[in-house]
């Protein structure tokens, strides 16, 4: 086997560790399935954290990384049954990448980028679906709404049709919105300065998020530049089209070369998106550029958890007598990168604001997982085990969700609409 992602950071794994039990084929990559040391930690009962939804809704050992992982073995050293491999392939199917492992298991197995490496490598026998083409193109896709949207309806409209590209008919697909109103203010001198990257999805599928992040920078007394439309390659990655997420990649880091060269901070609003610039684009093998830009990435919040701790951040908040109590559920590489912290530091902001984190796993959302109709299922199970009931427990109160696919998940299930933490502190500017 020869990967496709660059595994190059696994170059010393294992190395005099006597239970790494690294395949004899697969190089690094093989290094990387290994680091796992059969701790059973994402086995055990677990109703905190992240890890692992897919393990929390099968209670099946093929389901949790350690499982994965060990069929990944199987599979490198050439020893796994069909019946093995079905199983691994199903398991690597059901995986939302939401990165629990990542950040809660003993060494750190990363079952995420492992699942994109081994689609990538299955395309090699078995050519991808229209439906995962379609997905990984979306970005360039958006770039036509008017054609989007009648595809959108089409597309829910015909349940035969959707079922026919593999979808969930019982989770329609979102059409594109309004595009968003951004009108920059203009500069100050010596207003320090941002990037404010509106990847494809923030800008046609929550222009208000857009709007609501411009007007808190600019308030906070920031220079902002924006960067619009551009999306570095999650969703292709996320499909395992590596070519398609190169592309996408090595677009956006073009356009972001000035600002680099500068040193302004990227600072993004949906986190799977942001993230990957500090995580899976490394994998892409785009020359230091990559790193660069990794360095400079931050979350919304996480840019101005940054300013408040530096004494720098003058944000003019003021409380509003009708605030709802406010319920705040954490997208799962936000949970992964520890950004719930910064979230909390940033509320805090808010005069006589209440506010209560969601002790929850994944929604269930991820991505395009639960508008596959394979995963239709489990996408469900994932938000009924804690999400959806707390909510329903404090109906008064007003959801904060800063991913996309969390907001829409929790929605079609019946919850509330969720807003934004940049929607949030627009509307508490004085």
């Amino acid at each position: 086997m020869k990967p496709d992602l660059d595994w190059s950071g696994y170059e010393n794994a294992g190395m005099g560790d006597a239970y790494a039990d690294i395949p004899k084929s697969g190089g690094d990559f093989a290094k990387a399935v290994a680091v796992c040391i059969n701790s059973m930690v994402c086995l055990r009962p677990i109703d905190k954290g992240v890890m692992c939804p897919s393990f929390r809704v099968h209670q099946d050992a093929a389901y949790s990384p350690g499982g994965r992982s060990r069929l990944l073995k199987r599979m490198l050293n050439s020893e796994i049954s069909a019946e093995e491999l079905a199983t691994l392939d199903r398991a690597m199917e059901g995986c939302v990448a939401c990165k629990g492992c990542k950040r809660e298991c003993d060494t750190n197995l990363d079952i995420a980028t492992i699942r994109t490496e081994y689609l990538a490598q299955r395309f090699k026998s078995r050519p991808p679906r229209l439906r995962q083409r379609l997905f990984a193109q979306l970005p360039d896709l958006l770039r036509y709404p008017r054609v989007m949207k009648a595809g959108v309806s089409l597309m829910n409209a015909v349940p035969a049709l959707a079922r026919k590209l593999g979808l969930n008919t019982d989770h329609p697909l979102p059409a594109p919105s309004r595009l968003p109103n951004l009108q920059p203010r203009q500069w100050q001198e010596n207003a320090p300065e941002v990037v404010l990257w509106l990847d494809s999805f923030t800008y046609h599928f929550a222009p208000a998020v857009a709007e609501a992040a411009l007007k808190v920078l600019e308030a906070a007394g920031f220079s902002v530049h924006l960067l619009q439309e551009h999306c570095g390659g999650r969703s292709a990655y996320s499909q395992g089209l590596l070519g398609e997420a190169k592309k996408q990649a090595q677009a956006l880091l073009k356009e972001l070369e000035p600002h680099l060269q500068a040193g302004r901070a990227v600072v993004g609003l949906e986190p799977s998106t942001l993230l990957m610039l500090r995580d899976e684009i490394q994998t892409l093998g785009l020359g230091p550029r990559a790193n660069d830009l990794a360095s400079s990435a931050l979350l919304f919040e996480e840019f101005l958890a940054r300013e408040i701790a530096a004494g720098r951040l003058n944000l003019p908040l003021r409380a509003l007598p009708d605030a709802k109590p406010v319920m705040v559920h954490g997208h799962c590489h936000q949970k992964a990168v520890g950004a719930m912290k910064s979230v909390r530091k940033v509320l805090k902001l808010i005069p006589e604001l209440e506010f209560d984190f969601i002790e929850a796993s994944c929604c269930g959302g991820a991505g395009s997982f639960s508008f596959e109709a394979e995963n239709a299922e489990d996408s469900r199970a994932m938000a009924e085990l804690a999400l959806m009931p707390r909510l329903a427990e404090n109906p008064a109160s007003e959801l904060l969700a800063n991913g996309f696919s969390c907001r829409e998940q929790v929605a079609r299930l019946g919850g509330p609409s969720g807003i934004h933490l940049a929607e949030l502190l627009a509307r508490h500017l004085t």
